[in-house]
């Protein structure tokens, strides 16, 4: 396959602007899309998927080496009837059954009937009754808010498409090495290299989409004491996409200028009402509480679960033991970027990265563990 060269391509970390990625995708050019920039960034194929071409997906297939699939937003994948798989826990991507196309096609694997698949599951007029189950299409649904909601590469995807003027909706291809890990950063900018891409981030896209769309808005505030921490203030932030609402605790002032001592907490019914044990997470949020107001200053951002089915997903999440994905943190940093928040002091008793800050101005200089909590509440 010949690529189209899209002209100079290394700017300063050997990135493309987003505005450079978008015109790539509104021409049908692929693009890499890096979620980080260190070596264990992972990296993606993507292009529009109406520019889904039987070419292309062999150039996926080929370069790419991951599952070719579909990103979808969950209303074309409602139309299309797909049904998500079962997922061990709501960390992972949302894979829905795979799918073919349901005339036009042989065998179903060829880079020929995988692009036929492709664009009958995008097109407009078509609809569940096109398409078959199971196939060698595999589809992902997309969260609603893009990579202001969750900073992944099928949001990211299916974002670009959408800003460019197309259908939204996308091919993507996860980039493995030649030792059937995950490509590293020689391996991905090689590629590019050789193939004229452009490589975009993540991050640069979320800053991109920050400077167009505002997902959170200040509807409420108040103060209140409390034994844990004494006073604060509180104010409700809304969200544009669920219309759910979320509430920050703020000790002290906020200074742009100077670290935030800064704790990202998921309300959970059984951890933080019930005081459940098992899990050891109980009492975090109080503990927390009373670092911070110790320190004087800081702020508590608590992230509601919205969805009607909230309390099953929190049982399930308590059954294993788990919290939100950290990609899953948008709402909480477009809060704290629109509190005047920059540079952060995580409180946290976790250690793994979260994906795309620097795109809401976010730094995370230091964390924290959470101290216990102190009696009479312990």
């Amino acid at each position: 396959m010949t690529m189209q060269p899209p002209g100079t391509i290394w700017a300063d970390r050997g990135l493309s602007s987003i505005e450079e990625v978008i015109d790539d995708a509104r021409n049908g050019r692929l693009s890499i899309l890096v979620d980080g920039q260190n070596e264990h960034s992972q990296a993606h194929l993507i292009v529009p998927a109406q520019m889904a071409t039987p070419d292309i997906v062999n150039f996926m297939a080929k370069h790419g080496r991951g599952l070719v699939c579909l990103a979808l937003e969950k209303e074309r994948a409602d139309r299309l009837g797909l049904e998500l798989q079962p997922r061990r826990d709501d960390r992972q991507e949302a894979f829905a059954v795979s799918i073919e196309a349901r005339m036009g096609v042989t065998t179903g694997i060829s880079a020929a009937d995988r692009a036929r698949t492709i664009a009958v599951a995008v097109d407009g007029s078509k609809g569940a009754e096109d398409i078959v189950s199971p196939g060698h299409v595999f589809p992902l649904v997309g969260r609603a808010g893009g990579v202001l909601i969750r900073a992944g590469a099928v949001e990211a995807a299916i974002d670009i498409a959408r800003l460019a003027g197309l259908n939204a909706s996308s091919v993507i291809c996860a980039m493995i090495s030649d030792k059937g890990d995950m490509a590293g950063q020689g391996e991905i900018q090689a590629l590019a290299r050789e193939h004229g891409l452009r490589i975009g981030s993540i991050r640069d896209l979320i800053a991109y989409r920050r400077r167009h769309d505002n997902l959170v808005e200040l509807v409420g505030e108040t103060r209140f004491d409390s034994p844990f921490g004494g006073h604060w203030i509180a104010k409700t932030y809304a969200t544009k996409v669920d219309y759910g609402e979320h509430l920050v605790l703020i000790k002290g002032s906020i200074s742009p200028t100077a670290p935030t001592l800064v704790r990202v907490h998921v309300l959970s019914t059984f951890v933080d009402m019930l005081g459940e044990k098992e899990t050891g997470r109980a009492g975090r949020l109080q503990a927390a509480m009373q670092q911070i107001g110790e320190a004087g200053n800081g702020v508590i951002v608590l992230i509601r679960d919205a969805r009607i089915d909230a309390f099953s997903q929190q049982m399930k999440r308590y059954v294993r033991g788990e919290g939100l994905e950290l990609r899953d943190y948008g709402i909480g940093a477009q809060i704290l970027a629109d509190l005047g928040v920059h540079d952060m002091i995580l409180v946290t008793n976790s250690h793994r990265p979260i994906i795309g800050l620097e795109g809401y101005g976010l730094n995370v200089i230091e964390t924290r563990p959470i101290g216990p909590l102190v009696p009479p509440f312990a």
